[in-house]
């Protein structure tokens, strides 16, 4: 949308004959035109609106207003206009061009291209419109057709900067990262301040996992262009992997100033804030989290429960997963059920990982008899005991972390699985677009992400009646498998290690009542904090024992008490350890208290397995609600409680009396082994009748539907 100094400038620009029958005299298109490129945006718009009205058939006219109205960033009418010019003149390139770039921008990317590849056969030379159709290309994945057209500009414009700049993106797709790199070289050698140059190629040494000259390449970025947005948060991103958080936060405000409407930067700025307990600009930013979340969801469980807007979040996250694909359509191959339903686990985290250490001793339990069982990783992962266990614990184990998304779906086809179950969700490392392909007729969301994903590829999510309440049940977009009594599975062989801990070895006062929380940093906030340092004000001698996170949160956490009145050596941290010896100085502690927005999940069931007792206020999405799952699975109910009144009121009578926290106690030692939370063998079952169920519907020809799993 370039700026021209009058009618036969454009013209010349051009290459071609505007002023078609109907167009203003020369005159009246000078005035209007200065008007434009002065910036005058508002008088040109009234000039040439009236204008129209006496010459309707200028493609100047209308191509100027779609201009105009461009830079007006109104978008729909921008397309009007140029839609307009394009129906008056059909075979005038640019405005062809120029419609094709306000609809990319608009998300329709393929008549975008039908508008480039249109322009490009009406003024065959139009070097522009090759570098932007190849650019569509690789947003679109054609990456092939991308060089091709990308190719043609060079071969009109040889110093084309962004033409250099996209076939570096196109080779990074393609896998070709040495070439890539070689012509973002090429495009800062032709022009050493290009901001973007150096932003890409930061990205690729980023992801080539050369983190320092990443840093270089980004600082370069912002260096030539101070308002980049984009680079100073992925400097923040890489700062955060080198734990550097107070530079990523500075790196976060640099791109939260240059778009204050960011909101990937926004959303992690406040996620790392919330894990290192810096409360006073989460707080500041009340009025704004709701809003938060148009592109990620993960982040924003903590700072805000609300089931429905976590749906929209999700929703949002997920879209770009389905983005030009269509799911792979399955019909049954069989009028009845096989003799092994195949059931694939897809996930990064085949390790030593909070979900495999719930998931793994139902993957041993399958009955063989009924069911084959995959394991898809598609994360490189550690070679660790765990990894080993889960590899055994499955019949056959696919690593596939090499294959593209789609490569996996068809690798998972090509093994006739029957049902793919998902363990990510939108967590670290989640690859949706494997589900977006198809992977099996039946897929399902599980375990990983505690809420929904949004998306419409998966067709059921595992939960329970206390997760998902009727009345929450239209926040969540797939069909809901209810299990009959906990969704979380559990590993009722657990060890326990057998090192006697003492007090004095976790530096814990040996009399004083001692309440525990081991949830990470950014579940804490000022809400339960504060009842916290109330609780350890009434009870005498008291201590809070938190887990680790980190050492801003240590910091922050000890100031926070201080504010409260309280001794910060009266919070006490508890450094990291093996899993069996943290279940094993559990017992040290007399009660965990939870935290609301997301409660604990492993966590609380390594805490009820070793023993220690719960206390939780349930909240309103699934997040905040999954220890008073657990505690009704354990026969603990009256522990999760609905107010924070309560769950204030019940804490201190546990601590002053002591007689009815024994009986809490005792009663979880003897229900530990007798009830349903650590019922893995029956949870198995359970779980197989879900499947069975869902994979029925499918052989039935009946869409997915809500299914309850009864006992």
């Amino acid at each position: 949308m370039r700026a021209r100094q009058g009618l036969d400038a454009l013209r010349k620009a051009r290459g071609e004959a505007v002023a078609l029958d109907g167009a203003p005299p020369p005159h009246d298109t000078d005035h209007f035109l200065a008007l434009l490129n002065s910036g005058r945006l508002e008088e040109a718009l009234a000039r040439g609106q009236a204008l129209l009205r006496e010459y309707p058939r200028s493609v100047l006219l209308h191509d100027s207003m779609g201009r105009i109205h461009y830079a007006r960033k109104d978008l729909e009418k921008a397309t009007a206009a140029f839609r307009a010019a394009v129906t008056v003149r059909p075979d005038c390139a640019e405005a062809r061009y120029n419609l094709g770039r306000v609809l990319q921008e608009l998300g329709d990317n393929d008549e975008a291209a039908s508008c480039y590849a249109a322009a490009i056969e009406h003024k065959p030379d139009y070097a522009d419109a090759y570098n932007n159709l190849g650019a569509l290309y690789v947003a679109k994945g054609n990456l092939n057709d991308a060089v091709v057209a990308l190719r043609d500009a060079l071969k009109l414009r040889p110093n084309y900067v962004d033409t250099y700049i996209n076939l570096g993106n196109a080779f990074r797709d393609m896998g070709n990262k040495d070439t890539a790199v070689a012509y973002y070289n090429q495009a800062i050698t032709l022009q050493p301040d290009n901001a973007k140059a150096h932003f890409n190629l930061g990205l690729l040494r980023n992801e080539q996992g050369k983190k320092g000259e990443a840093i270089m390449a980004l600082e370069r970025a912002v260096v030539h262009q101070p308002d980049y947005g984009d680079a100073h948060r992925e400097l923040a991103n890489i700062f955060l992997g080198f734990d550097l958080r107070d530079e990523a936060i500075l790196s976060f405000e640099r791109a939260i100033a240059a778009n204050p409407d960011d909101d990937l930067a926004w959303c992690a700025k406040l996620h790392q804030q919330a894990q290192m307990c810096e409360w006073a600009p989460i707080v500041a930013a009340a009025d704004r989290i709701p809003t938060l979340g148009r592109t990620t969801a993960w982040g924003m469980l903590s700072l805000d429960d609300n089931p429905a807007r976590h749906r929209l979040r999700s929703e949002n996250a997920a879209a770009p997963a389905k983005k030009d694909i269509k799911r792979h359509l399955f019909s049954p191959a069989k009028p009845k059920r096989p003799e092994k339903l195949r059931i694939g686990y897809f996930s990064a985290d085949f390790w030593s990982h909070a979900v495999m250490h719930l998931i793994v001793r139902v993957l041993e339990l399958h009955d063989r008899d009924r069911f084959e069982v995959h394991g898809f990783a598609y994360g490189e992962g550690v070679q660790d005991g765990m990894h080993t266990r889960l590899v055994n614990a499955v019949d056959i184990f696919h690593q596939v972390h090499s294959l593209e998304d789609d490569a996996i779906a068809e690798r998972a086809r090509a093994a006739h699985i029957d049902i793919a179950i998902d363990l990510m969700g939108h967590t670290k490392g989640k690859r949706l677009r494997i589900f977006a392909h198809g992977a099996a007729p039946v897929q399902i969301s599980y375990l990983g992400y505690p809420g929904t994903t949004g998306a419409d590829f998966f067709d059921y999510m595992i939960a329970d009646s206390i997760t998902i309440p009727a009345e929450q049940r239209a926040h969540y977009s797939e069909n809901i498998i209810t299990m009959p009594h906990c969704y979380q599975p559990n590993d009722n062989g657990r060890e326990i290690s057998s090192r006697v801990f003492t007090r004095s070895d976790m530096g814990l006062p040996e009399d004083a009542f001692v309440f525990a929380c081991f949830n990470s940093s950014y579940k804490i906030t000022p809400e339960e904090f504060a009842i916290w340092m109330r609780l350890l004000a009434k009870v005498e001698g008291s201590v809070l024992w938190l887990y680790k996170s980190n050492r801003w949160a240590e910091a922050n956490l000890r100031k926070e008490a201080e504010k409260h009145g309280i001794s910060a050596n009266r919070i006490i941290f508890a450094e990291g350890i093996s899993v069996d010896e943290h279940l094993a100085r559990q017992h040290l502690a007399d009660l965990f208290l939870d935290t609301f927005n997301v409660n604990a999940h492993t966590t609380a069931s390594d805490a009820l397995w070793g023993g220690l007792p719960v206390l939780t206020r349930m909240g309103q999405s699934f997040a905040a609600r999954v220890a008073g799952s657990l505690l009704h699975a354990v026969g603990l109910p009256e522990l999760a409680v609905d107010t924070s009144e309560a769950y204030e009121a019940m804490a201190l009578d546990l601590a002053t009396n002591r007689n009815k926290l024994a009986e809490l106690r005792a009663r979880l030692a003897a229900n530990r082994l007798t009830t349903p939370l650590f019922d893995t063998d029956s949870f198995a079952r359970d779980i197989e009748a879900g499947y069975d169920a869902a994979y029925a519907r499918f052989l039935d020809g009946k869409a997915p539907d809500d299914i309850l799993i009864g006992r």
